[in-house]
Parts: structure tokens; C-alpha cells; sequence
């Protein structure tokens, strides 16, 4: 027998007993082993990002059986990787060679929706728009909304710490998790937060876990925070001659004390983009579209003001919308953007650089200039109330030349970001992408505690390794 044939049958001899061990605590149809089903959870959405091949996946359903999982991880010292819907952008979900696929889509029930203490208790494969819309039924909002709200699950909204449209008013992900129940490395359930209005017993271990990547424990349980339901929102439309000047109108909107509920970017390329995937007929002889809106009791008013604001910093042309329903074709172009730019070339990758609002005309201008010294489109989507901007490089992953310029490119806009003062990711997480990067970020000192902090939850390294650093 060869050396090569040795260590297969030696693999498939673990992996049996992995399954076996697995088998006495979940049911059969909680663990796939057919490699052409395991394959397609092996990685998330980013491009770049190298996956492994995973031993077995596994569907819990209860606290329970996620329980059982990891302490025969823990027992057989196999990588366990948690997942939710693989919407990701940084590769933080993909498979590791020989793991366990921890996929937590099947627990999704909404244990709680309480209005008089305005919260939500959730399990985590709970898809982000389905409890919005189970909220709104009864006079409540949950204002966490990213673009992939139809699509992604709470617990990867928690893992990525990811925002959305509306975070320049009401904050991102981690403003609105109260608690949460973590199943450690070993198998230990742990509940940390609360459920009041006010807490501040002991570590805040609530916000440690909020963006780790599952990197540290299994969130089966989020307790979140609610809000009364805003008022239908007015969407105003602004197109400019340039990005600077569309930067210097949101500089001026903040400035003048304004709070819009949205304040979002897409620049030319984007436009166009949108208007080949969806025909949706935005004006492509603009540079730039600022979208504003306003969720208050008289939006009107608040369009008028900042579409002053906006004519004052060289708008061509302010539209506002009269109703709802055009405030919402407005809105359902923005979430389309990126699906729009990965149909120019079929492959992207999105950056997620946020840099200080007042720096955001840089970032535009310097994203312009890359583009051009690599012969690459690319299109940039912008929250810009809050300075986080997704410069979307798109490129055809069959031509390793363009390839290769894509991703030169995707490295010097981080690191423009990084001299503007900013930072490398406002949402979509570190992953495998962003290794280096967060080291460069966070230096030496940062990445020493952050390894320490993981040596304290994770001691044997098992929980989603490769990943943040």
C-alpha cells in the first residue's frame, strides 16, 4: 500500500468515527456526508478567499445538539466552522480542510417578541427580514438592514457585526444586542447581556462576541433590541457633476444637524450598472446619486431643507419623491447595486473601507485614480451619512492578468483607507480576506491580546481557525 493510500484510508477512518460520534446525538438527516452536497457549504461570497474541503455538515436544530457538537469536536480536536446563510464577503464561513460545517439555518424560530420591554429573543438562523416584517406587524422596527436583509440570517448579522442602509440614524448590529446565549468550545452553554433596558454587571462579553467571526463560541440565542416603528420614510434623489461634490453635500447635510434615516452614494459606474441589470432608468449623466431620507413626522420638510443643502454644493438636479412607493423603487435600486456590478464582468470584490465623512471625496477620488492606473472598473457604493463606502472592483476571474490587477487594486484601496484615517472593514467582517490588513490596522499589541482573548474561549483552536488572524 502507498503512502498516499495509507493516509486516505487513515482520513475516512477518522471522519467514520466523527460521524459515528455525531450520529449519537443528532438525528440522521442533521449530518450530510455526500461530498457533493458537503461542497456546496464550503464557502461564503467573497472572491479570493481559499476554502477547504469539510468532513461532515451538520443542521442542528436545538441548543442541545449544538451542545453535542462541539464537545466531540473538542473530544476529536476537529475545526468546527459556524455558518449562516454564507452571504459573507470575507470568507469568514469558509470550510477548513476536514471540519465540521456547524450550518445553524435550521434553528430559526422567534422565541419572543415582547412590546412593552421592546425586545426580541431570537435563535440564530432567524433570516433578517423575516423578523423585520414580524416586528413591524406589531408597531415595532428593528433597524439592522443590510442589503442582504432578504438573504442573511441574525447570527451572521452578530458574527460580522454587519449595519445596512439606515446606520447613519439608528446604528449598526451591535447597538441592538441585549444578550445572548453562546455555546463555548467545549460545549458549555454560557448567557451573557441581559434582557433590561440598563445592565452593567461584570464585562460587557455581550460585545466581545458581536463581530468575532464564531471565532470564539456558537450564538444560539440573541436577545435584541427593538423600536417603536418610524414613520413611513421620503426618499429625495440628488445627482452631481462630480463625487467631491457629492461628498461636500454630505458634509454639509451632517454639519447642519440634519439626522436622515438614509443617506447612501453610487457613483456612475454604478448607475449604469443598475440600469443594464433592471432597467430602472436613473439618470447615467451623473457622476454621482445621493440618496437622503427622512423617517420624521414632516419628511417633506426635511427634503427641502436638505435639498437646499444639496443645490448649495453644486447639485444638478434634486428630485424628491412624492410617495412611498417612489421612495422604495429608489431604495430597491441601491440594494440592487451590487448584484448590478457583478454582472458587468460575472466576478467582484467588494471592499468595505469606512473612513471619517469628512475624508470620504478622498477616498472617491483616490478609488478613481487606482481604477485607472489598473485598467479596471470599478464602481463605488457608499453609506456616506457614515463614511463607509464599498468600492466594488469587478473583473473577469478567468483572465489571471485582470485577475491579479483586481486584486492589487482591492489591497491599494485599503490602504488609502488606512492613511485617510480610516479603517478596513465598517461591516463585512475580517475573514480570510482581511488577515494582514487588521494586523496592520490594530498592530503587534492589538493582535497579541486578540490572540489571548481567543487562547481564554477557544484553547485548543478549533472554532473557525485560519479566520481575523
Amino acid at each position: 500500500m502507498s503512502r498516499i493510500e495509507a493516509r486516505r484510508d487513515e482520513d475516512t477512518a477518522v471522519t467514520g468515527n466523527l460521524v459515528d460520534r455525531l450520529l449519537t446525538g443528532l438525528p440522521a438527516d442533521a449530518v450530510l456526508t455526500d461530498p457533493d452536497v458537503t461542497v456546496s457549504y464550503a464557502n461564503d461570497m467573497a472572491s479570493f478567499c481559499p476554502a477547504g474541503t469539510p468532513a461532515v455538515v451538520v443542521l442542528p436544530r436545538t441548543v442541545e445538539q449544538v451542545q453535542h457538537v462541539m464537545r466531540v469536536a473538542t473530544e476529536l480536536r476537529v475545526p468546527v466552522v459556524p455558518q449562516g446563510a454564507r452571504t459573507g464577503l470575507s470568507g469568514a464561513a469558509n470550510a477548513s480542510d476536514g471540519c465540521i460545517v456547524l450550518s445553524l439555518t435550521k434553528m430559526d424560530r422567534i422565541l419572543e417578541i415582547s412590546p412593552v420591554d421592546r425586545i426580541a429573543v431570537v435563535e440564530p438562523g432567524v433570516v433578517n427580514a423575516t423578523l423585520s416584517r414580524a416586528v413591524n406587524e406589531l408597531g415595532l422596527y428593528y433597524p439592522p438592514d443590510p442589503s442582504s436583509w432578504e438573504m442573511c440570517t441574525i447570527g451572521g448579522n452578530i458574527g460580522t457585526a454587519s449595519g445596512g442602509l439606515c446606520c447613519v440614524k439608528y446604528g449598526v448590529t451591535a447597538e441592538y444586542v441585549l444578550g445572548l446565549d453562546v455555546v463555548l468550545a467545549d460545549g458549555r452553554l454560557m448567557s451573557t447581556g441581559r434582557r433590561t433596558a440598563k445592565g452593567v454587571a461584570g464585562y460587557d462579553l455581550t460585545r466581545l462576541f458581536v463581530g468575532s467571526e464564531g471565532s470564539l463560541g456558537i450564538v444560539v440565542r440573541a436577545t435584541l433590541a427593538l423600536r417603536p416603528q418610524p414613520p413611513e420614510q421620503l426618499v429625495l434623489a440628488a445627482e452631481f457633476s462630480s463625487g467631491a461634490a457629492a461628498c461636500d453635500a454630505v458634509c454639509r447635510i451632517m454639519e447642519g444637524g440634519h439626522v436622515p434615516s438614509l443617506l447612501e452614494l453610487m457613483d456612475r459606474t454604478t448607475v449604469k450598472a443598475i440600469n443594464e441589470l433592471a432597467h430602472m432608468g436613473l439618470p447615467e449623466t451623473t457622476e454621482a446619486l445621493l440618496l437622503a431620507a427622512f423617517d420624521t413626522t414632516d419628511p417633506a420638510a426635511d427634503l427641502t431643507a436638505v435639498g437646499a443643502l444639496c443645490e448649495a454644493a453644486g447639485a444638478t438636479q434634486v428630485v424628491p419623491a412624492e410617495d412611498a412607493a417612489e421612495s422604495e423603487l429608489l431604495l430597491q435600486a441601491r440594494r440592487l447595486s451590487l448584484t448590478a456590478l457583478e454582472a458587468v464582468k460575472g466576478t467582484t470584490m467588494i471592499d468595505d473601507v469606512c473612513v471619517p465623512r469628512s475624508r470620504l471625496g478622498e477616498l472617491l477620488e483616490g478609488t478613481e485614480r487606482i481604477a485607472e492606473k489598473h485598467r479596471l472598473t470599478i464602481g463605488v457604493v457608499a453609506h456616506a451619512g457614515d463614511g463607509n463606502t464599498h468600492p466594488t472592483v469587478c473583473f473577469d476571474a478567468a483572465d489571471p492578468d485582470e485577475a491579479g490587477r483586481a486584486r492589487e487594486s482591492f489591497d491599494e484601496i485599503m490602504a488609502l483607507g488606512l492613511e485617510l484615517g480610516g479603517t478596513i472593514t465598517g461591516e463585512h467582517g475580517v475573514g480570510v480576506l482581511k488577515k494582514e490588513w487588521l494586523a496592520r490596522e490594530i498592530g503587534p499589541v492589538g493582535v497579541e491580546m486578540q490572540r489571548a482573548v481567543k487562547g481564554v474561549f477557544d484553547p485548543l483552536g478549533i472554532l473557525n481557525p485560519g479566520k481575523l488572524f
